[in-house]
């Protein structure tokens, strides 16, 4: 009996010793890919491209409103001398423009979402795979992104800041 309590706490031991040997080389990293994808100069050719797109629209958009004002004002001047059809055809007209308005308000949004995530997702995936490579190359078990906000709490002691590393990865200083 006591022969087996003693190789039960053997056991025991080894075992403990086992999963502390363990726990220390585990590495955990951070990093902050919001500031890694900010440094890259393709984020800022993305935002040059993006903002060009935008203010296409927004031109677009006010000469298609200018057009609509002076129309409106025309038919608000001479309304009184139309006749009856006159007026309805001239009223469908502005009606149809401001739902074309709308309309292209609505296909614009559209279209700077699906130009955000073109312009964008290159640089997304090349911060990614360099923080994977990162962290397979130094043998890092997790690396948290610290700027999606998910992470409440890291003790920057125990974790490796990853972002020199990316960045080198990146060849950025």
């Amino acid at each position: 009996m006591k022969r087996l309590i003693g190789i039960v706490a053997l056991g025991i031991f080894f075992t403990m010793a086992g999963l502390n040997a363990n726990a220390q080389t585990l590495k955990f990293g951070h990093v902050n890919s919001e500031e890694l994808i900010q440094a890259l100069p393709e984020f800022d050719t993305a935002n040059v491209k993006l903002e060009k797109f935008r203010k296409e629209l927004i031109n677009a958009l006010e000469l298609m409103s200018v057009e609509l004002n002076n129309k409106n004002a025309a038919y608000e001047k001479e309304s009184k001398n139309y006749t009856e059809i006159v007026r309805q055809t001239k009223e469908q007209e502005l009606t149809d423009m401001n739902r074309r308005i709308q309309e292209f308000q609505t296909n614009a949004q559209t279209q700077m979402q699906e130009k955000n995530v073109e312009f964008f997702q290159p640089v997304y995936g090349k911060v990614d795979k360099a923080i994977k490579e990162v962290g397979k190359e130094n043998g890092f078990i997790y690396v948290f992104d610290v700027s999606k906000g998910s992470l409440l709490y890291f003790d920057e002691t125990k974790s490796t800041n990853v972002l020199p590393l990316a960045k080198a990865k990146l060849g950025l200083k």
